[in-house]
Formats: C-alpha cells, sequence, structure tokens
C-alpha cells in the first residue's frame, strides 16, 4: 500500500509565499516522477509541475514563480511558490508515478492540501 501525503496549505495575501510538501511511503521500489497538480474551485485538475531526475517542467502559468524540488532518500517532493495570485487558488495534489512489489508504473495521488490567496 502507497500513501502520499500533503502538507503546508493555507491561507496566504497576494504577493505571499507558501511552501507545500509531500511524503510518499509503503511498499515502494522505486519513484519514477513526482508532481504538484492543481484545481481550482470549479475546474478541473491541471499540472503545475514535475520533477522526474533532473528534468523539470513547469505550467506557463507558474514559471518564473513555483519552484518543484524533490529528496530522493525522504522520497519527498516539495513546492514553493511565490508572487502568489488570487487565481492560484485551489486544492493542490501530490501525484507520483511509481513501482511497488506488486505493479509498476502505476500513478498514485494524495488528498490534496488547500490554497487561499486572499486578494
Amino acid at each position: 500500500q502507497v500513501q502520499l501525503v500533503e502538507s503546508g496549505g493555507g491561507l496566504v495575501q497576494a504577493g505571499g509565499s507558501l511552501g507545500l510538501s509531500c511524503v510518499a511511503s509503503g511498499s515502494i521500489v522505486s519513484i519514477d516522477g513526482m508532481g504538484w497538480y492543481h484545481q481550482a474551485p470549479g475546474k478541473q485538475r491541471e499540472m503545475v509541475a514535475t520533477i522526474n531526475g533532473v528534468r523539470t517542467n513547469y505550467a506557463d502559468s507558474v514559471k518564473g514563480r513555483f519552484t518543484i524540488s524533490r529528496d530522493y532518500a525522504k522520497n519527498t517532493v516539495y513546492l514553493l511558490m511565490n508572487s502568489l495570485k488570487p487565481e492560484d487558488t485551489g486544492v493542490y495534489y501530490c501525484n507520483a508515478r511509481l513501482t511497488t512489489w506488486r505493479l509498476a508504473g502505476m500513478d498514485y495521488w494524495g488528498k490534496g492540501t488547500l490554497v487561499t490567496v486572499s486578494s
């Protein structure tokens, strides 16, 4: 069984900063990639940032403002969010594509953490 647990969400004023973290635990053999996804109220979930090895990928809307990083030893992925805007409000979900002892290359999701940016 695999668990992804996010933390770090909260309320912040526009222009402020917030950091998120996500820890993957359980019967993990290896983790290929990890990432963060954003679901604004009433909208579909969208990719914010992903990291696989040294390769990172960002949504255009967050380039230059958000930074994704990963601690491989701790199976943890981070998202540093700067210059936050009200449109960044929503639930942020952690994703990991990983291999367990039973399955290879499966996607797992955390339950999400709420970020609210006030104007």
